[in-house]
């Protein structure tokens, strides 16, 4: 991995702008990794909206699973978001916790062998209400988990706070 650049937040809060601004300024043509799965409508508009928002000097590929098989190498590369590509992960492996995280792991790992500059979009669900119900909690101990064993290699890390990146590594 040339650089690797982490950048969390509560939804909403400006992550995928402020990963965007990033790679435009390290990349004429910058490449969208979005792991999106269309789950209803509103992910469809969701996805749409995000579409119309780059710019034609964006090569976007689409990869729900298997985020380390595109050819990247020597790219800038917008990957957005480690939450809905662990939401694929959770669903596929039926919702089991422990073979969620170790195919996302070994996902990751095969990812960070790539040489490319890579900015990474995730929430922190940590931060909000304690979840409902048990297969949300354990989702949410995955995300935070994984999101632990993204920050602990990447370069710089940001948390966004009402659209205003804040740099904590």
């Amino acid at each position: 991995m040339k650089e690797l650049i982490f950048i969390t937040g509560g939804q909403r809060s400006g992550k995928s702008s402020f990963g965007k601004k990033l790679a435009e300024e390290k990349s004429a043509g910058p490449v969208f990794l979005a792991t999106a799965r269309v789950w209803d409508d509103d992910f469809n508009e969701r996805i749409s909206h995000h579409r119309q928002d780059r710019g034609t000097n964006w090569r976007t590929i689409e990869e729900e699973i298997k985020i380390a098989s595109p050819e990247i190498t020597g790219e800038t590369v917008l990957l957005d978001c480690i939450t809905l590509w662990l939401t694929n992960l959770y669903h596929d492996n039926s919702y089991d916790p422990g073979a969620a995280l170790k195919q996302a792991r070994e996902e990751w790992d095969r990812l960070f062998l790539k040489e490319c500059t890579l900015i990474v979009i995730s929430n922190e669900l940590g931060m909000g209400v304690h979840a409902p119900d048990e297969p949300s909690r354990k989702f949410v101990d995955i995300h935070g988990r994984m999101n632990q064993y993204i920050a602990e290699k990447a370069d710089q890390v940001y948390l966004m706070i009402s659209g205003i990146p804040h740099k904590i590594k």
